[in-house]
């Protein structure tokens, strides 16, 4: 079973891959929720526990359904393999929270010949198993 705390910086992380997404400054949300960008920093990164009407009142300025916050959460642990994804999941969540994971997803959205997009995830890989 995961901690709260593993839970809270899950759904932290989600609200600011959202805000990202649409480029909403912490600033912003701050100022919507009537809070600083100080407060809303330490809920992306799980320091502090968003409580339930707060989640909602993210979700409606955010635009999503609060299960949004949840999706993807591993809920249980099936020994190593439920570790396992419960860290990929993280690992990605994090890679797509982060300024270049966000530009990186952003642009490569913006490839719509699918020839070309398998070419860079495959030059991606390739450049990965050199690396490691």
């Amino acid at each position: 079973m995961r901690s709260a705390d593993d839970v809270d910086a899950y759904v932290g992380s989600r609200v600011r891959l959202r805000r990202m997404t649409l480029g909403v400054s912490q600033e912003q949300l701050g100022a919507a929720l009537g809070l600083t960008f100080q407060q809303v920093q330490k809920y992306e990164k799980g320091q502090n526990r968003i409580g339930a009407g707060r989640l909602f009142r993210i979700a409606q300025i955010l635009t999503v359904p609060v299960e949004f916050f949840y999706e993807g959460l591993p809920l249980g642990s099936d020994g190593e393999d439920g570790e396992e994804v419960a860290k990929r999941t993280a690992s990605v969540q994090a890679f797509l929270a982060s300024a270049e994971g966000h530009a990186l997803s952003m642009a490569f959205l913006k490839i719509e010949d699918v020839p070309t997009r398998r070419r860079i995830v495959d030059l991606v890989s390739t450049i990965a198993k050199g690396a490691g």
